[in-house]
């Protein structure tokens, strides 16, 4: 339990991850779908950022030369994240378009409803 305690960001990262995963695995809405896609993507942003980050460091920004390479945080898990962000944005924004010609066409949300009413368009065919 200590350890849980003292690794507080990486446990608060995995339930994140894990509510976002039962969201999408669950539910049969595509917003909250959506929405479990984005939970897991901040869980795994705050993982990310958390393993980057070291208690006494400074960020990488060197003004008078380097004086001590260890004294400094390494940059790449912030440039991951920043780069998973507008990843996230532009996939979460394709979601939405596609989940907007799906209602214009199916009339619901319910990915059972609209597999049924595929199903028996198919059939009229």
């Amino acid at each position: 339990m200590e350890t849980l305690l003292i690794n507080y960001e990486e446990a608060v990262a995995v339930i994140l991850f894990g509510i976002g995963l039962t969201m999408l695995l669950f539910q049969k809405n595509l917003i909250k779908k959506l929405i479990g896609m984005n939970i897991m993507d901040t869980g795994t942003f705050l993982f990310l950022a958390s393993m980057g980050f070291i208690e006494g460091r400074k960020a990488p920004i060197i003004e008078n030369g380097v004086t001590e390479v260890s004294a400094y945080i390494n940059p790449v898990p912030a440039g991951l994240v920043l780069t998973g962000i507008v990843v996230s944005v532009s996939v979460t924004a394709i979601m939405l378009s596609i989940t907007i010609r799906l209602y214009k066409r199916y009339h619901t949300l319910d990915i059972d409803e609209m597999y049924e009413k595929a199903v028996h368009a198919a059939e009229d065919r």
